[in-house]
C-alpha cells in the first residue's frame, strides 16, 4: 500500500514518503505538548480521506494501520496473530470460513466492534458504486461480482457474508483461498462504526477507530495528530503517547530536522540520496539499514501505443528492461542501499527466487536490447519520446535522471523525465489513467505472501480502478495460476504456482523491476528505545519512546 499496500514506497530514499518539511518553524508544537511522550514521524498527505478500503498508499496507510485494528495483527517479523479475532476457522477446502470475534472491543466512539462492523465494512468495500480503492481484495467473496453491477445503491451486502451472531460470522469464498486469515491482517479489512455510513466524508477526516491510537486532528498538508487509545487491548504494548504524521515534500529537509534534535522529526523510513554515503557514520542521527521488503517497478500502462500486451510491446519492455544496468544505478546513486530486482516480489517474501524462467530479462545486456528494439520497429515504426513520471518530492529524481540517461545511451532511443510537484498530484494522475508514458510505481507489502505482490498488483480482478493494477494489464493465464495457488493445499505447492505466475509477469513485463529497497531509515537521538523497521520497511512506531 497502500500500502500500501501501502502499498507504494519510492527510493532508497524509501518511495512512500514523500514529504516535505516544515522545517524548524514545527518546533512550537513540541514545546506545546508539554513534554508528553510523543513521536514525531515522516509521512506524505494522504492521498485520500483517511477511510481503510480506499487507502491504497503510505500516506494515509501508516495513520490507519495505527488507528484500525482488523481480525488479525503482524508482528515485526511478519508473523501473524488474532487480535480482533478470537478464532478464524476454514472448513475442509477452505472455500468457507467462521470467524468468531474476542468480546469487549470497542471503538473510540465507545460503540461495540460487532461482526456487522465487519459484514457491512467489507460490502462496503466491496460495491462498485462506492468506488473503493482496495475493491479487488474482496473479489473471492462470493457476492463480490453481484456487486460490481450498474445501478446500485451503494448499501447492497455481500452475500458470501452471513451474521450469525454479534460475534460470529462467517464468509463464503468463490474458491480455496488458503491466505485468507492473514489477508484479513490488511488495513481494507478493518471495521466500521455506524457512524461511517452517516457521513463517510466526514469520518474520512476525523475517522473513529479501534485501534492502539486514536484519532486527535488532521491539519492538511501539515500533519495529522494520532494519541495514545487507553481503551486499546490488542496486541501492541504501546510505549509512548502518540504519533504525529509530519508531511514532509523535501526529504532532505525532513533529514536535516532529525539531525538538529530540534522535536521537529524523531523518524523517517527513508535516507535521502545526498546522505545515503554517510548516514549510517551520522553521529547525528540513529541509523537502520538491513535487507527490505519493497520493491521498486516502473510500470508502462498496457493501452500505450506500440507498448501494448502483444508481440511489438512485449519487445520494447523487453529490450527496455535489458537496457537498464540496476547495479550500476544500486551503486552510483543508491551508495548500495538496494539489491537488483530478479523477480516481482521480494527476498523476504516466502517463494522468492532469483532464477524463474525469465529473469534474464532482468539482466542488463544492451546488445540484446537494441536488437530486441529493431524487431519490434520492423513491426511498428516508434519515434515517439517515452516519458517516465514519478512525484518529485520523494526523492526519485536520481533513479529516473538515470534511467532515462542509460536509455539513451544503452538503446538509442528519446526519453525523458516529467515530474510531478507532489505525491498526492502524482497519485491522482495514476488512478485517474492520465499517465501517457511509463511511471513510477513501488509495493510494499500488505500482508507477507506471493499473492500480496501479484494477484493484488496484476491480476484482471485489481485492473479498471478496482485495486492496485495501475497499469491495467490483463493476462488469463496469470490470473489462472494465482487462483490454483490460493486453492493449494500447502504453502510449498502455493508458492511453485506462484512462480510459475511469475514467469508470465517476466516475459509480459507489465512493470519493470528495479530493485528492492533496504529498510533504511533514521531516528533522532531524542528517541530514546524501541527504533527499528518492521516486515513492510515502516518504523515500528508503537515502540518508540522519548522515555
Amino acid at each position: 500500500m497502500k500500502k500500501k499496500a501501502l502499498a507504494f514506497a519510492a527510493m532508497a530514499c524509501s518511495v512512500a514518503m514523500l514529504l516535505s518539511a516544515c522545517g524548524g518553524s514545527n518546533n512550537a508544537s513540541t514545546t506545546a505538548d508539554g513534554g508528553a511522550n510523543i513521536i514525531y514521524a515522516y509521512n506524505s498527505e494522504p492521498q485520500n480521506p483517511l477511510i481503510p478500503s480506499n487507502t491504497n498508499e503510505t500516506g494515509g496507510g501508516k495513520p490507519g494501520d495505527l488507528l484500525f485494528s482488523r481480525l488479525v495483527s503482524f508482528d515485526k517479523d511478519g508473523n501473524a496473530s488474532n487480535e480482533v479475532a478470537e478464532s478464524i476457522t476454514p472448513n475442509d477446502d477452505a472455500t468457507q470460513y467462521t470467524i468468531k470475534l474476542k468480546s469487549g472491543w470497542k471503538f473510540t466512539d465507545g460503540t461495540p466492534v460487532t461482526a456487522e462492523s465487519f459484514t457491512k465494512a467489507w460490502s462496503y468495500a466491496a460495491n462498485a458504486k462506492n468506488a473503493q480503492k482496495a475493491s479487488s481484495f474482496f473479489s473471492t467473496i462470493k457476492g463480490y461480482d453481484d456487486l460490481q453491477k450498474d445501478g446500485l445503491k451503494g448499501d447492497e451486502q455481500l452475500s458470501g457474508l452471513k451474521v450469525v451472531d454479534d460475534s460470529t460470522f462467517t464468509v463464503d469464498l468463490n474458491q480455496s483461498d488458503s491466505m485468507f486469515p492473514v489477508k484479513v491482517g490488511y488495513l481494507a479489512f478493518a471495521p466500521l462504526p455506524e457512524s461511517f455510513y452517516k457521513d463517510p466524508k466526514a469520518f474520512g477526516e476525523a475517522p473513529v477507530g479501534n485501534g492502539p491510537y486514536k484519532f486527535k486532528s488532521w491539519d492538511h498538508n501539515k500533519q495529522i495528530e494520532l494519541v495514545k487509545n487507553t481503551d486499546y487491548k490488542g496486541n501492541e504494548d504501546v510505549k509512548n503517547d502518540g504519533v504525529t504524521f509530519k508531511v514532509y515534500t523535501d526529504d532532505t529537509a525532513a533529514y536535516r530536522d532529525i539531525q538538529s534534535n530540534n522535536g521537529a522529526l524523531d523518524v523517517m523510513e527513508s535516507v535521502p540520496a545526498s546522505f545515503t554515503k554517510t548516514f549510517k557514520s551520522d553521529k547525528k542521527v540513529q541509523p537502520y539499514s538491513e535487507a527490505g521488503s519493497v520493491i521498486q517497478t516502473f510500470t508502462i500502462p498496457s493501452t500505450l501505443e506500440h507498448f501494448k500486451n502483444d508481440e511489438e510491446g512485449q519487445l520494447r519492455r523487453e529490450a527496455i528492461s535489458m537496457a537498464i544496468d540496476r547495479d550500476q544505478i544500486i551503486d552510483k546513486v543508491l551508495n548500495g542501499n538496494a539489491t537488483a530486482a530478479t523477480d516481482f516480489t521480494s527476498p523476504k517474501t516466502p517463494g522468492y527466487s532469483d532464477s524463474l524462467t525469465g529473469s534474464d530479462n532482468l539482466k542488463f545486456n544492451a546488445s540484446k536490447a537494441k536488437e530486441l528494439w529493431a524487431k519490434a520497429d520492423a513491426i511498428s515504426k516508434y519515434t515517439g519520446t517515452l516519458t517516465f513520471s514519478y512525484n518529485a518530492d520523494g526523492g526519485a529524481k536520481p533513479i529516473y535522471d538515470a534511467v532515462v540517461n542509460q536509455l539513451k545511451k544503452n538503446l538509442g532511443i528519446d526519453a525523458a523525465t516529467n515530474p510531478i510537484p507532489t505525491f498526492q498530484e502524482f497519485r491522482d494522475a495514476v488512478t485517474n489513467r492520465q499517465m501517457t508514458g511509463a511511471f513510477r510505481t513501488g509495493w510494499q507489502p500488505d500482508y507477507p505472501s506471493a499473492e500480496n505482490y501479484l494477484w493484488q498488483l496484476y491480476s484482471t480482478a485489481a485492473a479498471d480502478g478496482k485495486g492496485s493494477n495501475d497499469g491495467d494489464y490483463k493476462n488469463s493465464a496469470f490470473d489462472d495460476l494465482c487462483l490454483q495457488a490460493a486453492a493449494a493445499k500447502d504453502t510449498d505447492s502455493a508458492n511453485k504456482l506462484y512462480q510459475q505466475a511469475q514467469e508470465i509477469l517476466l516475459k509480459d513485463l507489465p512493470a519493470i523491476p528495479l530493485y528492492y529497497s533496504n529498510a533504511s531509515g533514521v531516528a533522532s537521538l531524542s528517541v530514546k528505545s524501541g527504533f527499528g523497521m518492521d516486515w513492510q520497511n515502516l518504523p515500528t512506531y508503537t515502540e518508540m519512546s522519548k522515555k
